[in-house]
């Protein structure tokens, strides 16, 4: 029996409470990835959850919905995403004892304004034939020439990088963050282009060794046949900062500030860290579950130990202007 199939067994077996209104949710993230825990919710707790999936502009749009807008919440990736929704002013900080003590703080606002739901890591994904094991050992080491015409990455301007990059800068600061842009950028194989996926054929094809990509991809590609084989030509090694640990990106929520059923949103958030929706919700996006000793789903488990940096991702979203800015000035999808 699957994780899902018992969550849903479980749910369902609750005592049912009646359902006040429906919740409205606003969401980046494909619907299919989310139902499966939905249901669940709705299944415990008799609230009917609309999940509306807008890939653009969601930020525009609850800004121009303002006070009528219907949704009651946001469910976004990057931190990057959940920053700019805190800029805008469409979203209203939520005071939960549950949802602070499930979260870690680095993993949450500090004016529980968002929340994280599950992690990802920035990794490396690594020829089997031509990287031996253990070769890929910190971030700042893939600006050494060792690698030159070796790395691939999608374009540096994306979301994922400049989150990297805001990283890089939060540990040493613009100056050194500025020298190893230039030198992983001298260090590519060929101009940025493409997804995370595209790298990975890439190494596949011989194009180049290694190249930055997101955890979850691994098992997006593992699931499809055509590029199981890219997947299996590759193996995930955990980089780390020098002065701390990998990299991490999350997926979060956060309440809107029209809310018009604000109750039953809330229960819907506490839900979402409880420690049988996170490993659900984890399982269906092959990421890592936010709260400390919730199960690790089993194929993501073997991909190897995950020893997350503790920078606070408010702290790293503070430096994306700066290293957006950087990114350009040394043309790096040039």
């Amino acid at each position: 029996m699957t994780l899902r199939t018992l969550l849903l067994a479980s749910a369902a077996s609750a005592c049912a409470l009646p359902a006040l209104a429906d919740v409205n949710v606003y969401t980046t993230r494909q619907p299919e990835l989310i139902q499966p825990v939905v249901d669940a919710f709705t299944a415990k707790t008799g609230i009917q959850v609309n999940l509306a999936f807008i890939e653009e502009g969601i930020v525009e749009r609850l800004v121009a919905e303002g006070a009528r807008s219907p949704a009651d919440l946001v469910m976004t990736v990057d931190i990057g995403n959940l920053e700019q929704i805190v800029d805008a002013g469409v979203i209203q900080p939520v005071d939960s004892e549950v949802l602070k003590a499930a979260i870690p703080e680095n993993l949450r606002d500090p004016e529980n304004l968002w929340f994280a739901l599950t992690e990802r890591a920035r990794i490396v994904y690594a020829s089997k034939d031509r990287v031996a094991p253990g070769e890929v050992t910190t971030y700042e080491d893939l600006a050494d020439p060792k690698w030159q015409g070796r790395i691939c990455t999608r374009p540096g301007t994306h979301n994922y990088n400049l989150a990297l990059l805001s990283a890089v800068i939060a540990h040493h600061g613009e100056d050194s963050a500025r020298q190893w842009a230039e030198g992983l950028r001298a260090n590519l194989a060929r101009k940025p282009q493409g997804n995370d996926t595209a790298q990975v054929r890439a190494i596949w094809a011989g194009e180049c060794d290694i190249s930055l990509g997101n955890t979850y991809y691994m098992g997006q590609m593992l699931e499809d046949p055509e590029q199981a084989e890219w997947a299996n030509s590759v193996r995930i090694e955990f980089p780390k900062f020098e002065d701390g640990g990998t990299h991490i990106n999350v997926s979060g929520i956060a309440m809107t500030k029209a809310a018009p059923d604000r109750e039953e949103a809330l229960q819907l958030m506490e839900f979402l860290v409880s420690p049988e929706a996170q490993t659900v919700y984890a399982e269906e996006n092959h990421e890592y579950p936010v709260l400390p000793g919730a199960e690790i789903p089993e194929l993501v488990a073997s991909w190897g130990t995950l020893d997350a940096d503790t920078l606070p991702l408010d702290e790293i979203a503070e430096h994306r202007a700066d290293a957006l800015r950087i990114m350009e000035e040394v043309n790096f999808d040039g």
